[in-house]
């Protein structure tokens, strides 16, 4: 080290809520880091195709691609190119919707399904093996916590005006 010091910008400690917003955004990114590359070194699929697979499972009736792509947060683009992949390699169905020629519904196959009941059980010894440190009660008040947070910034959505 070169004995430099580090320079602090002024009232940076008051700034509890910027200071929070980026602890919670390095948890997430670290968190996010280490299961693409367990995802990588134990099964053939990608972060993200997993979370495609998640939200499915989450509803074995199927979705509309537009659904689904605002579950995930992200765009129908993004979406598009992940459901076809999932899609060549057998683990999800697309068909159309009777009422609607342009809307698309899709689901986990039978193989998907299978697959992603294994992959799901690994995430979760995974995730536990991460935050395995923390006891149980500290989990949940920061679950609590979490959710308080998530209801504030629901309440305070400066788009919340133009939904319906």
């Amino acid at each position: 080290m070169s004995g430099v010091a580090l320079r602090r910008t002024p009232g940076l400690a008051d700034r509890g809520s910027v200071r929070l917003w980026l602890r919670m955004l390095s948890l997430t990114t670290m968190i996010e880091k280490r299961l693409r590359r367990a995802f990588e070194a134990r099964f053939p699929i990608t972060l993200p195709r997993f979370d495609v697979m998640a939200a499915l499972d989450r509803h074995p009736e199927g979705m509309r691609m537009t659904a689904l792509s605002r579950e995930l947060l992200v765009s129908n683009g993004n979406v598009t190119g992940l459901v076809r992949g999932l899609k060549r390699d057998g683990l999800i169905d697309i068909h159309r919707v009777p009422s609607d020629g342009r809307a698309a519904m899709v689901r986990l196959t039978e193989a998907g399904q299978a697959l992603f009941d294994d992959m799901a059980e690994v995430h979760r010894q995974w995730i536990d093996a991460m935050l395995g440190d923390l006891a149980v009660g500290d989990r949940d008040r920061l679950y609590d916590l979490l959710g308080a947070l998530k209801a504030s910034l629901a309440r305070h959505d400066p788009d919340q005006e133009t939904r319906t």
